[in-house]
């Protein structure tokens, strides 16, 4: 059989030049720790589930190391509901009763970790699951939310207060992807489990580890200096500029923007928001010179649209 060659010169010269900007980010991020939280819509779609597996396997190859943290929102919404468990949200955290966390803790370790370890390890067997609760990982405090003066309690919600990077950095030495569950133990009650904020996890393990970058998975395109005006997109800013910006910002992005800010004030490189919506956004991200959505960085500058 003969294969006739079709690529004209036109379209190979768009080829190498895509892959040749690559280059400084490949030298960059090779044989550097990169977290990634995995969340939205990115989450439910078929199309863009295979394309994340596709990105954290493309970044395993090439010599990166990823680690990958998870939520499971919408897939916890959905069990809820099905088992007609109320399922009630304050302050932009869910009420997680006792029976609620049950429920949490099935759906993040024995549904959505597995299917995201099976879609990576499609490319090749390269991912392990792992929770917050797998050898002293996590270690969190319950937390309660403050809504106009009043401290709400939200039952098994927690912030994650304790990171031992140890079975995750001991899966990187040998040479596998690990997934991890935003779950955490109780450290002030032994044996009860705590729903924790996905992109906060994130950022802890990512200081934890001294990771290079910290990218966030959202379902929108990045942050905006003055929202709803879409041509007021971010593309670079500093934690000084960040931390004026925050108390401005609608209430669905301060947590994600806290997470970054938190990583960065931690050691971390650089985070960055992306939209979780567009296939392959993290190889956007990471191997462009502009990348795709909000880089966060340290310093005392302003922000560039």
């Amino acid at each position: 059989m003969t294969d006739i060659q079709d690529t004209t010169p036109d379209v190979a010269a768009v080829k190498a030049a895509t892959l040749i900007e690559s280059l400084p980010w490949l030298k960059k991020f090779r044989d550097q720790i990169v977290v990634v939280k995995y969340g939205g819509n990115a989450m439910v779609s078929d199309e863009l589930q295979e394309a994340f597996a596709q990105d954290i396997a493309y970044l395993r190859y090439v010599g990166v190391l990823p680690v990958v943290v998870h939520g499971g929102g919408p897939q916890i919404s959905d069990m809820l509901q099905r088992l007609e468990i109320p399922s009630e949200f304050k302050g932009g955290y869910r009420v997680t009763n006792t029976e609620a966390i049950s429920v949490v803790r099935m759906v993040l370790t024995g549904q959505v970790n597995p299917q995201l370890v099976s879609k990576i390890n499609s490319h090749g067997p390269i991912a392990t699951g792992l929770s917050g609760e797998d050898a002293g990982l996590f270690g969190g405090r319950r937390r309660g939310v403050v809504i106009d003066g009043e401290e709400i309690d939200l039952g098994r919600v927690g912030d994650v207060v304790e990171v031992d990077p140890t079975p995750v950095l001991d899966h990187l030495a040998a040479g596998r992807v690990p997934v991890v569950s935003s779950i955490a133990p109780d450290l002030d009650h032994p044996g009860q489990s705590l729903n924790v904020n996905a992109d906060a996890a994130a950022a802890a393990l990512a200081v934890a580890l001294k990771a290079r970058k910290l990218v966030i998975l959202t379902d929108v395109p990045g942050l905006y200096a003055d929202w709803p005006n879409r041509d007021s997109l971010v593309s670079h800013l500093t934690s000084e500029a960040l931390i004026e910006m925050l108390p401005t910002l609608e209430s669905g992005m301060i947590p994600r923007m806290k997470a970054c800010l938190d990583a960065i004030e931690g050691g971390v490189d650089a985070a960055a928001i992306i939209d979780g919506r567009v296939p392959h956004s993290v190889l956007v991200e990471l191997f462009t010179s502009k990348g795709i959505g909000t880089e966060v960085v340290m310093g005392s500058a302003g922000v560039k649209a």
